[in-house]
């Protein structure tokens, strides 16, 4: 399994973990994002490790391959001075390089091929990582929107329950009582107070017709002059029942 597959399934685990705890959305978001940053340096140095190698042999073949031309050169030395075994072994060492450089080409050229996939993949990696950054806000927001309809609907479910509404009628009954038990109380006041106030009007009524009769009387003489100190006493208090009801009328203006 290549590092980027183990970095794939490592990824897609930590993001099923968050799910299924989603304590937190918000926090588990932004530690999985460092945890995808962390992985990410670490798949940069996988890279770079790779990236060495590739170098590596680049340079092998091309020291095994200035050593073939060397050799060759040295061959031709050793023709030109008419040492043909010396040719011979300059050749073999020739040969002998030549089929290294071939070998370390093929690995160079394998592992370089190997290094732009991981290049391709590690920008690819890189992308999804910038991505996951700019879909974080989005996934919180869903997440704080699911959790305040999940809010409302427990209070709805609440406040929607037969005991809730009981409780309502019953405070509506005992408002309703107190309301019509001050109505009555003050209708009672009302009337009390209204009965005392015809009662003095009555009896003031009753006091100027004695008073008339009275005068009448002593103009006809039937009545003695005794009679008249009586009447002055009766409108003396004619006089102050008078001011009081002025007063009680003053009171509730």
């Amino acid at each position: 399994m290549s590092i980027f597959s183990r970095l794939g399934t490592l990824l897609k685990s930590n993001v099923n973990d968050a799910i299924s705890k989603a304590e937190d959305p918000e926090k588990m978001l932004n530690q999985m994002l460092l945890d995808m940053q962390g992985q990410m340096v670490e798949a940069k140095k996988q890279v770079a490790v790779a990236i060495a190698d590739e170098k590596r042999l680049q340079k092998q073949f091309e020291q095994e391959k200035q050593l073939s031309v060397e050799w060759e050169k040295k061959a031709m030395l050793a023709v030109k001075a008419g040492n043909d075994d010396l040719a011979k072994q300059a050749l073999m060492r020739k040969t002998e390089h030549e089929k290294l450089a071939l070998g370390y080409e093929q690995q160079w050229q394998a592992q370089k091929a190997a290094v732009d996939q991981l290049k391709t993949a590690l920008q690819g990696l890189n992308s999804k990582i910038e991505e996951a950054k700019r879909k974080k806000n989005l996934l919180i927001a869903r997440a704080k929107r699911a959790e305040a309809q999940k809010t409302i609907a427990e209070t709805m479910d609440g406040i929607s329950s037969t005991s809730a509404f009981d409780t309502m009628s019953r405070m509506e009954d005992k408002i309703n009582k107190a309301e019509a038990e001050a109505q009555a109380t003050y209708e009672l006041a009302q009337t009390t107070s209204g009965d005392d106030l015809k009662a003095k009007f009555d009896a003031l009524q009753t006091v100027e017709a004695d008073d008339a009769l009275a005068a009448l009387k002593a103009k006809m003489g039937v009545a003695p002059a005794a009679t008249a100190e009586p009447a002055q006493q009766e409108q003396q208090s004619l006089e102050e029942i008078e001011k009081q009801i002025e007063a009680e009328l003053s009171a509730k203006r």
